[in-house]
Formats: structure tokens, sequence, C-alpha cells
């Protein structure tokens, strides 16, 4: 199936927009680079991750259910 395989390309892309996008959080902006915003940077980075990944494991999810049923309607059919 290539579902997988383009979610798990989707994961990887939404990763290094996370990981960049908290980059620049951390070093953008008026007030440059300030302890603050260097630890939300890596709240953003770790909170991010890891809404990434339930996310696309649960579009995973999703998708073999969906195959498990279509099984299921064959198979009574």
């Amino acid at each position: 199936m290539l579902t997988p395989k383009i979610i798990t390309l989707i994961y990887w892309l939404l990763l290094l927009g996370v990981i960049f996008g908290s980059l620049q959080y951390i070093f953008g902006g008026w007030g440059g680079f300030t302890i603050g915003k260097f630890f939300m940077g890596l709240l953003y980075m770790v909170g991010g991750a890891i809404a990434a990944r339930v996310w696309c494991e649960l579009l995973i999810v999703l998708f073999k259910m969906n195959e498990a049923l279509q099984a299921l309607r064959n198979k009574s059919s």
C-alpha cells in the first residue's frame, strides 16, 4: 500500500517544518536571542514533534481501519 509511505514523507516534512520554525522563533524577531525565547522554542519543538507524530499515526490507523472494513465487507459478500 502506498499510503503509509506518503504519510511517512509528510511526517518528515512536518518534522523539518517544526524544527525550522522553532529555530526561527528562538533566533528571530526584534529581541534577538533571549533565554525565554530559547525555552519557548524548545517547548514548541518538542510539542510540535509529538503533535506531528500523533497526527500521522492517527492517519495510518484510519487507513488501516478502512482496509479492515473493506476486507470484512468483501468477505461477507
